[in-house]
Formats: structure tokens, sequence, C-alpha cells
């Protein structure tokens, strides 16, 4: 008899992630890189420009005609064009007319919800479905997924709506799909494992790091098979002639894109971004934005308390412990993908360790190398449930305990709006463990001791919003009542959303736990 849909595991998964992310918005997009790309998007439909000139010096390159674009790609401008026009119609609904020119915005609000929520549901259950193709069991995929949304830094780019997300799923989809189809030889898997890694092109030409170690993982895989001779250049044969075409097309969407902007077909954004500063400023280095010594930004992304990966992604240190325990042990498919996406991972350290901003500036973490690390962690704890018996007592009571600590981290990350350590470091001075100024940051707030605890950011920043926002539960509710605009209604409504949303998410929780117990041996 097949099971009830309201006890399936992909549809629990699914309402689990969508409802962790309705809990977690604040309403704002996060940083200011978001919100140029939605005023990007909002360009693509309305005689609004990419930037407006009071923008200017401090964000825009001047391109084709002298007009100011954003020095970004069009990956998530395109996402967020289809929330873009639905919530600039809701906001301009009369109900609204009170509100209008406040923060956040309805338009921001009905952007972060509907993509963030999108974004999460369809991440877990592309997750779910890789695992399930790498031949881990329904309890060790379901904890993989629990563990990317909780214990990662993927919960905090869920809140904070930067592009990691959205290159993440991209990324997942390109090794699921292209991974099914050298299993079964399905070309219509291949073809559309190969649209995700194009798309991504579209986001960051850097994910054609992603691309080359989705490759990579396949020649492991089909290497390990063994797979040889003629079989070995009849694959390679079938992905050249449908993966290069699709990677082409979207390059091509990308540079075309260039073109409209700058009029070049071969240089990339950095370049334009290279010459205005320089512009600007005659005392840059001829290498800007590629100055930053290069074991600066290579030992900051793995050692820094301020960046380190370890340290937000604490994850990554249980792959390694069970790797070192148990690699032999580990099926040929599991060691490709591990090899290839650690590859992947040192790759984006050393591309970013001269860049200027290394570190990714205004991020919790080192954003730019964070989505690397959690496809690394993926897999830790699905290992860390399969090889419990063969580590021992101590492995498991360690990578508990990880779990645990990346817990608390990834929750802690939600708490504040990310540039209150970042002001207070300004203060305090480097290095400094954002991880523990965060923790004491979250009881002296809730214990009303900021001032006496001298952590009050009155003093750091000049910006009356930005003051608002950092001294503000990070929830939407919050946010609106810190702002003191929305009628209280609207606040109490929020509230009460948010409240039945961590009831039905930890009910949720629970069926899924009864309905894994009903298909599992005791």
């Amino acid at each position: 008899m097949p099971r009830a849909w309201w006890k399936d595991i992909r549809f629990l998964l699914a309402l689990i992630a969508g409802l962790t992310a309705f809990v977690v918005q604040s309403g704002e997009l996060g940083t200011s890189d978001t919100m140029h790309r939605l005023q990007t998007a909002h360009s693509f439909w309305t005689s609004e420009p990419a930037v407006f000139p009071d923008e200017y010096p401090e964000f825009g390159v001047h391109g084709r005609g002298g007009k100011l674009y954003d020095w970004y790609g069009i990956g998530q401008p395109l996402l967020m064009l289809p929330a873009d026009v639905v919530g600039t119609y809701i906001e301009r609904l009369p109900v609204f007319a009170d509100y209008n020119g406040n923060d956040p915005s309805v338009r921001n609000i009905f952007v972060t919800y509907t993509s963030n929520i999108l974004l999460s549901v369809l991440t877990a259950l592309l997750c779910f479905r890789f695992l399930r193709l790498m031949k881990f069991t329904d309890l060790e995929s379901v904890a993989g997924v629990l563990a990317l949304m909780f214990c990662t830094t993927h919960l905090h780019y869920t809140q904070n709506m930067m592009e990691n997300n959205y290159i993440f799923l991209l990324t997942l989809a390109g090794f699921s799909f292209q991974y099914q189809w050298l299993r079964t030889g399905n070309h219509r898997a291949l073809l559309i494992g190969s649209a995700a890694f194009g798309l991504n092109l579209l986001t960051r030409l850097t994910t054609g790091l992603d691309l080359m170690a989705g490759g990579l993982f396949l020649l492991l895989v089909a290497w390990s098979q063994p797979l040889r001779g003629r079989a070995l250049w009849d694959r390679f044969l079938t992905y050249a002639k449908t993966a290069l075409p699709v990677y082409a097309f979207f390059l091509l969407i990308d540079r075309l894109y260039q073109y409209h902007r700058f009029g070049s077909l071969f240089n990339t954004y950095l370049h334009y971004f290279a010459v205005e500063h320089r512009m600007l400023d005659p005392t840059l280095p001829a290498n800007y934005p590629f100055e930053t010594p290069f074991h600066v930004g290579f030992l900051g992304a793995l050692f820094t308390p301020e960046k380190s990966i370890f340290l937000f992604d604490p994850l990554l240190l249980l792959t390694i412990l069970v790797g070192a325990m148990a690699w032999k042990r580990f099926s040929s498919e599991t060691r490709a993908y591990l090899v290839a996406t650690s590859l992947l991972l040192l790759s984006y350290i050393c591309f970013y360790a001269r860049y200027t901003v290394w570190s990714g500036d205004f991020a919790w973490g080192d954003r730019y190398v964070s989505t690397a690390a959690e496809l690394v962690a993926l897999l830790s704890v699905p290992l860390l449930l399969r090889h419990r018996a063969h580590a021992g007592k101590l492995v498991w009571s360690i990578g508990m305990g990880l779990i645990a600590v990346s817990a608390v981290i990834q929750l802690a990350s939600l708490a504040f709006w990310l540039p209150l350590e970042i002001y207070q470091m300004e203060t305090f001075g480097h290095p400094t463990f954002v991880i523990a100024l965060r923790c004491k940051n979250i009881v002296a707030f809730a214990l009303g001791k900021m001032d006496a605890w001298g952590l009050n950011t009155h003093a750091m920043t000049e910006d009356p919003w930005d003051y608002i926002h950092i001294t503000n539960w990070n929830f939407l509710p919050f946010v609106l009542r810190r702002a003191g605009v929305a009628p209280a209604w609207a606040v109490r409504m929020c509230l009460a959303f948010l409240t039945a949303g961590v009831v039905t998410l930890i009910a949720t929780l629970h069926q899924l736990r009864n309905a894994l117990r009903t298909t599992l041996p005791s």
C-alpha cells in the first residue's frame, strides 16, 4: 500500500526546508550587493537605471554611452526578476499606500520570502536525490539534508540572500544529473546537468571551476568502474557532444550581456572595475584588484579567527575525521566526490587568495569559498552514520559534538544583521574571534547588557539605518517593530505567523522522525 503523501519523506523534507526559510527571513536582502542586483533586475523591465547616479563613485562602473552599470553577472538578477515584477505590483496596492517608502519595503519582503523559500525547497529535494543516487540509505540521506540546512553556512545564506545558495543549487544539480547519466545513460539527465552548470556561469564566471569539478567527478567514477578504452572514449564523446554546446550557449549569453554593458566580448566586468577604480585612485597598484599577497588570503581562509572555513563550517572537520578513519571503506563514488569537491574548495581558496577583499568583506565567514565548503561537508553526517561501527565510539562522540557545535554556530549567525561584528571589529581591532563575539552579543542583547559590556555600536556607525538593523533581532517582526513605521497590528500578525511557523517546523521534524522509524529496523 503506498505511503500517504503527508508521510512521504520527500514531502516532509520539502516542507521542513520551506518552513525553515520562512521563519528565518528578516524581510531584508541581506547586503548591498543583493540590493544592487535586485535594482538591476528592476531595470530590465522598468525605466529605472541599473545604478543610480548618486551611488557613484561608491558603486557602479561606466559602460557604453557613459551609463552606469553594476559589476556583477546576470544570474541572480534573472532569479529575482519574476518576484521583483510581482512584488512591485503588490507594493502598489492601496493597502500599502501609507507604508511605501519605508524599510523593509513590501517588494523586498516579497522577493526575499519567495526566492529563498523556493531555493531552500529545491535544494532539499535535490540534496536528498543526490545522496540516494550515491547509494546512501533514507536515514543517511535525510541526515545529510538536515545537516546541510541547519549545520552549515547554507542556513545563514538562507536568511541573507547572496548568490551562495543559488550557486550551490545549480552546482549540486550539475553533479546529480550528470552522475545519473553516467550510471544510467539517460541523455536527458546529462542535458539537465549541463544546463545547471551552464546557468551557473551567468552568476559568476568563477563557477567554471564547479563545472570542471563536475567533469573530474565523472572521470574518477568512470575510471573506478573500471571503464577503459573504447567504452570510456564513447562516454567522453557523448558528454562532449551534449555538454559543450550547452556550456557554449550560456557562455555566449554572458558575453552578449557583457557586450551590452561595456562593448566588449572578451573582457570580464572585473577588468572595468579595476580600470574605473584606478582612475579614481591612481595610487592603486597595477595588479589591483589582485594585489593581496597570496599567503595572506590563502592562510586567512583556513586559519584566521574572523574567516576560517573550519570555524564557520565545522562539518568540514567531520569530513576530514571520518575520511581519515574509514577512507578505504568508502565507495568509489564517495571517494571521487570528495576528491573533486576538495580540489574545488582548494581552487576557490587559491583563486581568491590574491583578491583585494579575499575574505568576502561584509559576510558571515568567507562567502567566496563557503559554497564549496558546503559541498565538501555535505557527506560528513551520512558517512558518520554509515561507518559508525568501524569509526569507534571516540569518533562518534567527536562527530556528534561537531554537529552540535555547527548547529549552534549557524543558529547564532541568524540572530543579528551580519555587519554587527564588522563594525565592532573596527573599534576593537583585529584579530577577533567573530563567532565568540556573536555569542557574546546574543547574551548581552538578551540581558540588556550591551552598554555595560562595551558592545554598544551607537558610536561605531553614523548611519541611523545601519544602527537600527544591527541593534535588533534579525527577523521580520522585530525589524518592523524596531523601525517603528509598520502599524502595531502588522507587527503582531507577523509575530503570530513566525510563531506558527516555528511550531509547525518542530511538528514536521517530529513527523519526519516517525516516517523514518516506520521504514527502518529498530
